[in-house]
Parts: structure tokens; sequence; C-alpha cells
């Protein structure tokens, strides 16, 4: 499997792996940030971005690995909602490659289960991917209204996100029913404990689509991470509250381990 990536900047490595149905520019403030003192992997998952090379019926290992294979390691990974997945399943596939995890609004399991309730309903991403297949783009609109709230200021990003959101062409449909049986059937609840790299969890404290409960969850199973609650941010804090977000990365950044 092929990954596009682009990398910037010089000093020590860092690779963003976006979130379900986006692609690599989602990061591209955040980049330009740290390009300045880290060398900056970016990477487009298959059938995103300009990803465009199939198969796009992958799995978490395959996303995993070869991300692992285009990125220089070791690296930090800082992964974003399903980029989370990809980064937490590197860190336990190639723990060698992994320095740092940086997870952002992130969890180990996205539906519900017994015991977790901190997730979606696993009927709601059955609808959702049932709406995928009648109407491809209203399906796209609205998961992304779902990770912005109701301020000026998260109005304004989404506008920005929906515009960029085909800015190299829309997501392909095969990677997008891909990615939500990831989302639907992932479970790494049980494999936090083994991942010993040091991690940051960063979360939006209004995220509609994955609850903060889910961040407190997964900062406590990890056995060297705190956690970092964006207050009023949805579902991508380093888009809506840019300052706070770059604050955290920092701080995080610069602590020894």
């Amino acid at each position: 499997m092929t990954i596009y990536y682009e990398r910037d900047g010089e000093g020590p490595d860092l690779v963003l792996v976006h979130g379900w149905g986006l692609h690599g520019g989602v990061w591209s403030e955040v980049s330009a940030t740290l390009s300045g003192d880290f060398r900056v992997t970016t990477v487009d998952l298959p059938g995103h971005g300009r990803n465009r090379r199939p198969p796009y019926d992958f799995t978490l290992d395959t996303l995993a690995d070869a991300v692992c294979e285009a990125a220089p390691a070791p690296a930090v990974w800082v992964g974003w909602s399903l980029g989370g997945l990809v980064a937490l399943t590197a860190a336990m596939r190639q723990p060698q490659n992994v320095a740092r995890l940086v997870l952002v609004n992130a969890t180990p399991r996205f539906t519900q289960a017994p015991g977790w309730d901190c997730a979606a309903a696993p009927a709601a991403l059955r609808q959702f991917a049932q709406d995928l297949e009648q109407d491809y783009s209203a399906a796209l609109a609205r998961f992304l209204s779902l990770q912005f709230g109701d301020s000026e200021r998260e109005r304004d990003v989404l506008r920005r996100l929906r515009a960029d959101l085909l800015h190299h062409g829309g997501p392909e449909v095969a990677a997008l029913r891909a990615g939500l049986r990831i989302l639907e059937e992932t479970d790494l609840r049980a494999a936090l404990p083994a991942i010993r790299a040091p991690a940051l969890v960063v979360h939006g404290g209004r995220d509609r689509l994955v609850p903060p409960q889910a961040a407190e969850f997964l900062a406590a199973q990890l056995p060297r991470a705190r956690l970092a609650v964006v207050a009023g941010a949805g579902h991508a804090p380093f888009l809506s509250h840019p300052e706070a977000f770059r604050h955290e990365l920092g701080r995080f950044l610069n602590e020894r381990i």
C-alpha cells in the first residue's frame, strides 16, 4: 500500500495523520507552525486527498505499516480521530518507530458496547454508511457539521473545512467504506496498557462525536499519558482553538522523557 506524503522543515521527525474523510491539508496551519523546529511529514491516507492509488480496502494494520514505511523513524506521531487509531496501532506494531504519541480527539473504541457508553451507537454508524451510499456529498457534509459547535468561530472553521475537503477531489467511496468499518469494529481498549510511548491526549471539551469520557479512559489506560481538555472545543480543537492546541502540543514536545 502506498502513502502519499509531504515533508517540510528540519529537526526531529513528526508525523501528522488526518481523520476520516479528510486529507493531510487539514494540518496545514499546524505543519506551518511546527516546521520551524521539526521535520514534518504530512500523509494522505489511501483514497484521500492526493493518494489515489488502490487498494482502498484497508485495515488498521496495513494503514499503520504503510505510514511507518513512508515516515522517518523514530518520530512523534500526531493522530486525529481515525488517525489516532492509526497512530495507536503503529505504536503497538512498530514501537521503535513511535517516539511519542499525540492523540487528538481519539478513542480506543468509537461505538458503544457493554460497559462502554462514551461512544456512538453502532446503528448510527451503520445509518451513516447507508447515507454514504445514497448521497455521498450530503453524508460528508453532515459528518463535518457534527465536528463543530454553534459559535461563530467554529462555523467559520466548518466553512473553510468544507471548501478544503474537495481541494484535491473528494475522497473515494471505497476508502470511506473501509474507514467506517474500522470505526465501527475496532476496539483497542485491552491493548492500551502495553503501549509504552509517552502520550498526550488532547480533546475538545464539547466533542459531539467522541465524548470526553473516552479521552479520560484513554489517558488513564496508557501508562505514560496525560490529558489536556480544550474547553469549548468540538471534535477538531487544532482548527477551532489553534492557540490552545499549540500551547498544549508545544508543552508536551518540550518535556523531557
